[in-house]
């Protein structure tokens, strides 16, 4: 940079030997001279105002002055024994100095003031004489000699700070005086406790602080510039050098990144605040630029500390090496052995600048922040600093030493003979590396010793590339040298130890694999390499020198590069890796052949991982590898029927190998054997050592594709992942997890999502094994002590529930097995009650009525109950005919008497033509104070068998359900056969008749007269006793009564016989006419045992206390709100629901108005955007959809009858397929809900009008306006007045438990913590990864509205959003970032952050990923109620608003009253 201009070397050279600091008194023997100074100083000492008053100086004329500054100048270079003279003299030069100031002192001579700048320089170069080193001086005189040293220094930079009058001669002479005794003092060798080792930091500090003011008030030129790059190499081996060069570097750094980036860049904050100062405050933007660049150069490539020969070129070096006592060669002073710490120090601020530009923070802190968007491209940075971070690379690798041999094969001359040569010539900033033989070096400068800066290079590297913008180029050039570092740095030692440089790549290239760089596959070999070193071992053991490294976030980076690897080998296939080194004609490794060795990596990982935030990133690579697995061979290989040849059987028997390598802890092993026209036996002992199978693939099958899948499908095909996974995960749950919320949450919905993987060749025992240990698991978690029952804990018992249900409602065949079934119901009694019947096998059942219920809690209590349902009504049903949508019937009372025979017209249309007179028609009831029955008496038009029928509407906590029942003598499948034939025709009649015996009746025994009478026979009375009590008259009217019924009795004897109807007579027998007149709701009612009342003991006092618990209780109709609160019931669903957002985010867009414009019929975007948009769920049309819809005023309504949402249908227009207006994206399982849209510019509009409606509905009704307990899902409902606290406006909590024991209530003085907006999940894709950070979450929550939000008086925020940005990489897979609240249980799996996917998989795992979050939500969440407890507690507030206090006697009568 300087090479045109000339060095002022020599003039240093000059000041060094004492040339211009020559005093007539040297030719004076030295006792004189001494006597003449301490004469002359003391009497100039007394006028400065030290001591005494200040006077005036007596000097008036220039010959006075210099003569005195003569004297002053060999005072200064007396023996530091002669300390007070020496400080007379530096007091003295120091006052005088003042005359640069704006204000001298009154003891400054008149001629000095007169040209203070003449005298200046003088001055300024008799201070050399007093910082010359004096030899053989004790520590104590050095000390003292350094502290005049400094209050010259301190004198000088103030002089320079505050004068005005300071001309360029002055500046120069400053700047070479500031050189000339950094020279003096730091370059010769470092000697501990001398005067430079004291001063080393100080003059060091002072010249670039001086120089930095000199750039300011006038700029140094280049021949000073220059002189200034050539005098830092020569103290290149002091510390302090390196250090001070870093300050500077840093605070111009900042002050450049202020005016190029402007201010929203972030800053770059210094160590302290004087670093912060540094810069003068009037340099201009165009001089810090000029001053940055010229002291970023300032000391050359970095890499040449390396090499000892190169620092130890200098004279004083040679000086030493000539007079040591034993000889040595120069570069064997000991001072060299600082050079290590020394390149270090120069490669982390080189380091720190990257850092800088990339508005990186500082080394330590623990998060990481994101990249700023505003930050300067790769290479630009690699423009500056790529040079000297690719040598530094280098160094000790392959390259290094191929070029140190090539170099000492080309030498033609020792390198001690270029010591002596000129000193210009001697330095070369460029030079290459040491040409002498390293057997002559010490142990403590080998160059293994220079790891620690070569791991800081490269790991800086690893920065810049990392920070590569979407779309943006690399410089060919600079890649092939990045990965040729790599390459070389990423090599592992015969020891297999975890080197700083190995540690130092993978903690800073976490994204390397993810930013589309071209080629960065070549990599993928040397970087499995490592993670098999860093991620399997338990004990990581790091051979460390001067770095440390947080073994956590080591493995966290280990675990991100994992986790942007593991699709790679099922998305390339076949494809080979081209080595960077070898031939051309070297066959490579293909991407396939790395899937084995990376599940490996996986298994092992999570066997030995111990922090909770590694293990669930684990486990969310884990998920979608299987994940991947399964839908690979589904869609690609079409389940690999084709891979079989003729009696190939690839899948009889499927292996578990938890591991291929000898790290892993064998879990379970198998060995297949597969040749042609054999069949593959296979055995499974968990307790064999087998870590490889052995193959034998077929001759037959000659596809290279086909042949590599088979080498690694034996343990790595889609089955035996599922197998390895389960069993590793569910054995660490067991053993490792169940104490962590976190990890143990991962666990479960990674267990939860294998048992929704469709594989073909599932194995029952793995499933059944799952399950059992879940079911263990939940054992566990309940029999801790009590001292660990907290939140955290019942949090994992409700999901390991909630996994249960998803292996049985996945695996139906389960519940066939009678262990299985045991073991699940086992678990659902030991939840629901407290404890198990059976605790033992052994032990006598204990029974229901026996036994105290005392749930761990309400919510582990809720989620069994749960199960238990699900086990009862779901598993093996579900979907029912009503398809997924819903899992309650779409029948309601409407419904049914629309299709009654009772009806006066046959559509319907005159009978029944509301809600509210269908309702008249049934008769309800309530039992187990949760169930209303609905009971219609009249049979459905689809029955034409005339039998007793009843038609029920069944609403419970877990849905609605609609049964039609009958009373039937025999089973339908016997009900079409007639009994009889039309005219069976009938035998001759016997006309004889009967003649019937006349004999007289008897009233008592023929022998009673013969009993002897005793006392209790004259207790009744006789006829004759009766008469003389009564009378005769009564006893004649009893007489003539019994002969009028005589003669009544025999008159009607004689009538029948005579009749036609009299078996005397032919006759045919005709059956009665049919019955069509039931009342079947008191059959079905007394049936099912809802009419035994409950028959108390008085003797017992529990059953005589308290009221009598009725089964059944009626419910009176008539009331008008009746049908609004069925309704109201009808609108809980009994599911949970959640609402996903899509958008689509162009590359630059920033605002909410740009991103919602992508979705209009105009627009286009990529095509991969609407491929998965088909992934996330079903396209359902919302008129005719009964599930949740993304609203909440028109989710679970009846096909067709939503008059609301056909309202609004009329005035839409088809803006976007999905964005709710008609269409939807729609996905349910047997427990939830989730509705996937895409708004556009219809959803504002439409919020924005249904917000006005409900404010329009609340100001009519001043009760709703106050009140905040309204619940989410009553949209539309508004309209009837709301109890205050009521069950059905209480959204997310439980004021009141249905059975017993008590739940934990609500605190009614704190309706905000009784009441919680759902989770707002975003998904965006994203054309420009960066676009990100500018993503408007808060401005898009006005199109992301579900009517639930203004009812729960609670909107959303944008903190906390949870948002899964997809971004889509040119090898067409796509990278995940999460952005989500702050909290313990905010991110869920199986989506990580920084995950890479494939687009075969990405939909179900988003799609698992937001129903995982929305889980943890409302696991979190103290006050949440299930579905099932709400609208349990909703039909409890129906019971009470409604009930009608019957007696028995009352409601038997009232089952005889038919319905209106």
């Amino acid at each position: 940079m300087y090479s045109e201009w000339a060095s002022l070397s020599t003039q240093i050279t000059a000041n060094s030997c004492g040339a211009q600091c020559f005093s007539v008194l040297n030719k004076f023997p030295a006792s004189a001279g001494r006597e003449v100074v301490i004469s002359v100083v003391k009497q100039l000492g007394t006028n400065l105002g030290i001591t005494q008053n200040a006077e005036p100086s007596h000097l008036v004329k220039d010959e006075e002055v210099r003569w005195c500054m003569d004297v002053i100048c060999f005072g200064l270079s007396l023996p530091l024994q002669e300390h007070e003279t020496i400080k007379d003299c530096v007091n003295v030069y120091c006052e005088w100095l003042t005359a640069l100031h704006p204000q001298p002192r009154i003891s400054v001579p008149k001629p000095i003031c007169e040209d203070a700048n003449l005298y200046a320089r003088q001055i300024i170069n008799h201070f050399h004489n007093l910082f010359v080193p004096r030899q053989g001086e004790s520590s104590d005189t050095i000390k003292r000699q350094a502290v005049l040293c400094h209050r010259v220094l301190r004198t000088l930079q103030q002089t320079a700070q505050i004068s005005q009058h300071m001309d360029r001669e002055t500046w120069d002479t400053l700047l070479l005086f500031l050189l000339a005794i950094n020279e003096i003092l730091l370059a010769p060798p470092t000697v501990k406790d001398d005067v430079g080792d004291q001063l080393c930091e100080r003059v060091l500090s002072v010249l670039f602080e001086v120089w930095l003011l000199a750039c300011v008030r006038c700029f140094p030129s280049p021949s000073l510039w220059k002189t200034l790059q050539e005098s830092c190499a020569m103290w290149r081996h002091r510390i302090a050098l390196v250090d001070q060069w870093n300050r500077v570097n840093l605070a111009l750094t900042a002050r450049l990144l202020e005016f190029s980036y402007g201010p929203d860049f972030t800053q770059l904050k210094n160590a302290g605040e004087e670093d912060g100062q540094l810069i003068p405050a009037g340099m201009t933007n165009d001089c810090v630029a000029q001053t940055w660049y010229r002291f970023l150069r300032m000391i050359g490539n970095p890499t040449a500390l390396c090499s000892p020969h190169i620092i130890s070129k200098s004279s004083h070096f040679v000086q030493w090496a000539l007079t040591h006592e034993k000889g040595a060669e120069t570069h064997q002073h000991p001072c060299l052995q600082m050079l290590p710490q020394i390149f270090l120090n120069a490669i982390r601020g080189i380091s720190s600048q990257v850092d800088a530009f990339l508005a990186l923070p500082s080394i330590g802190t623990e998060l990481r922040p994101p990249l700023s968007v505003a930050r300067p491209k790769c290479n630009s940075i690699l423009h500056l600093f790529g040079e000297w971070l690719f040598e530094a690379a280098h160094i000790g690798g392959d390259t290094w030493l191929q070029n140190r041999k090539k170099q000492a094969c080309e030498a033609s001359k020792r390198p001690s003979s270029m010591i002596m040569e000129n000193r210009k010539g001697s330095i070369s900033l460029s030079q290459p590396n040491s040409l002498n033989d390293p057997a002559s070096l010490p142990p403590t400068l080998t160059i293994d010793k220079y790891e620690s800066g070569r791991a800081e290079a490269i790991g800086t590297l690893c920065k810049i590339f990392c920070a590569k913008k979407t779309g943006e180029e690399i410089l060919p050039v600079y890649l092939a040298r990045f990965y040729m570092a790599l390459q070389q740095c990423l090599k592992i030692t015969e020891s297999k130890e975890c080197d700083e440089t190995l540690a130092s790549i993978l903690l800073h290239s976490a994204d390397l694999f993810r930013l589309d760089l071209d080629g960065i596959n070549v990599l993928l070999p040397g970087f499995i390499a490592a993670l098999e070193i860093v991620l399997p071992d338990k004990d990581l053991k790091l051979k460390t020198q001067a770095i440390t490294f947080n073994r956590t976030e080591l493995r966290r980076s280990a675990i991100n590069i994992l986790l942007s690897i593991m699709v790679l080998p099922l998305h390339y296939h076949t494809l080979p890796i081209r080595n960077l080194t070898s031939d051309t004609g070297e066959k490579g490794l293909t991407f396939l052949q790395l899937k084995s060795r990376l599940m490996n990596i996986l298994m092992n990982a999570l066997q030995v991982e111990t922090d909770a935030q590694n293990t669930h990133m684990l486990l969310g690579g884990l998920l979608l590898c299987v994940q991947d697995a399964v839908t690979f061979e589904d869609t690609e290989l079409g389940g690999t029927d084709h891979l079989s040849g003729p009696g190939v059987h690839h899948h009889e028997e499927n292996l578990l190998s938890s591991a291929c390598s000898d790290r892993s802890a064998s879990l379970a092993s198998g060995t297949v054997s597969f040749g042609a026209q054999t069949t593959a036996m296979s055995s499974r002992d968990t307790g064999s050592a087998h870590d490889y199978p052995s193959l034998t693939i077929s001759d037959d099958i000659s596809v290279e594709f086909t042949h590599e899948f088979e080498s690694v499908a034996a343990y790595d095909n889609a089955h035996a992942l599922f197998v390895r996974a389960t069993y590793l995960v569910c054995h660490r749950l067991i053993s490792s997890w169940k104490t962590d919320l976190n990890v143990s949450l991962a666990a479960l919905e990674l267990l939860s999502g294998l048992a929704r993987l469709h594989i073909r060749e599932t194995d029952a025992l793995e499933c059944k094994r799952a399950v059992k240990w879940i079911c263990d698991y939940i054992c566990y978690q309940c029999s801790r002590p009590p001292p660990a029952h907290s939140k955290d804990l019942h949090s994992t018992i409700v999901a390991a529930f909630q996994c249960t249900a998803a292996w049985l409602m996945q695996h139906p065949y389960l519940l066939q097995d009678k262990d299985c079934l045991q073991t699940v119901l086992e678990v659902v009694e030991l939840g629901i009650s407290g404890t198990k019947s059976q605790s033992k096998n052994g032990d006598l059942p204990k029974f229901k009525d026996e036994k105290e219920l005392k749930p761990a809690s309400m919510r582990v209590r809720d989620a069994a109950e749960n199960l238990l349902t699900i086990i009862l009504e779901q598993v093996g049903y579900f979907p029912s005919e009503c398809g997924p949508e819903s899992i309650s019937s779409l029948l309601d009372e409407l419904a049914l008497m629309k299709h009654c025979n009772s009806l006066p017209t046959g559509d319907g249309s005159a009978g029944v033509c509301n809600a509210e007179q269908a309702i008249s028609k049934f008769k309800y009831f309530v039992t187990e104070n949760s169930t209303i029955l609905a009971l219609l008496e009249e049979p459905l038009g689809n029955d034409q068998d005339p039998q007793p029928t009843v038609t029920l509407l069944i609403r419970g906590p877990f849905g609605r359900h609609a049964w039609t029942m009958q009373l039937r003598h025999l089973p339908r499948s016997k009900s079409g056969v007639k009994y009889h034939a039309v005219n069976p025709g009938r035998p001759i009649p016997m006309n004889d008749i009967t003649q019937r015996p006349e004999c007289e009746q008897k009233n008592f025994p023929e022998g009673v007269d013969k009993v002897q009478p005793c006392v209790a026979d004259y207790s009744i009375p006789t006829i004759d006793q009766i008469r003389e009590q009564y009378g005769a008259n009564v006893i004649s009217e009893l007489e003539a009564m019994l002969e009028n019924q005589s003669i009544h009795e025999k008159l009607a004897w004689a009538e029948s016989d005579n009749s036609i109807d009299s078996l005397s007579h032919a006759q045919e027998c005709v059956p009665p006419t049919v019955c069509h007149e039931f009342h079947a709701a008191r059959l079905f009612l007394s049936h099912f045992g809802f009419l035994s009342f409950e028959i108390r003991d008085p003797h017992n006092p529990v059953e005589s206390l308290g009221p009598p618990q009725r089964p059944l209780i009626v419910l009176d109709t008539k009331s008008t709100t009746f049908a609004s609160d069925l309704d109201k019931l009808d609108k809980l669903s009994a599911r949970t629901h959640d609402t996903v957002y899509c958008f689509y985010v162009k590359a630059g867009q920033t605002t909410a108005q740009q991103i919602i414009g992508n979705m209009a019929e105009d627009q286009s975007y990529d095509s991969h955007f609407a491929n998965m948009l088909q992934t996330l769920g079903w396209p359902v049309h919302v008129a005719e959809h009964s599930g949740w819809t993304g609203f909440a005023h028109n989710s679970w309504s009846l096909k067709g009858t939503s008059a609301l949402a056909d309202r609004h249908q009329s005035n839409v227009s088809s803006e976007s397929n999905y964005n709710g207006a008609q269409h939807v994206l729609y996905w349910a399982d047997v427990s939830s809900e989730i509705a996937f849209v895409v708004p556009n510019a219809w959803n504002l509009r439409y919020n924005s009008e249904m917000d006005a409606c409900s404010l329009s509905s609340n100001c009519s009704d001043q009760s709703t306006v106050s009140n905040v307990w309204i619940r989410g899902d009553d949209a539309g409902s508004l309209k009837s007045k709301p109890r205050n606290l009521s069950l059905e406006l209480d959204a997310n909590n439980r004021n009141k438990e249905p059975v017993p024991p008590t739940r934990r209530k609500g605190t009614v003085s704190k309706p905000a913590l009784l009441v919680q907006a759902p989770a707002k999940i975003f998904l965006v894709w994203l054309e420009s990864f960066e676009d990100y950070l500018n993503f408007p979450v808060e401005d898009l929550l006005a199109y992301a509205r579900t009517g639930e939000e203004l009812q729960s008086m609670q909107l959303p925020r944008a903190a906390d959003c949870h948002v899964i940005f997809l971004h889509s990489l040119q090898s067409g897979l796509l990278r995940v970032k999460l952005q989500g609240p702050p909290g313990r249980m905010s991110f869920a799996t199986p989506l990580v952050d920084g995950m890479v996917l494939s687009r075969r998989v990405v939909g179900n795992l988003v799609r698992q990923t937001a129903l995982n979050i929305s889980r943890r939500r409302r696991l979190d969440n103290d006050n949440y109620q299930p579905p099932h407890v709400r609208r349990r507690l909703k039909v409890q507030d129906i019971v009470q608003k409604y009930k009608m206090d019957l007696s028995e006697a009352e409601l038997l009568a009232h089952l005889f009253q038919r319905s209106i």
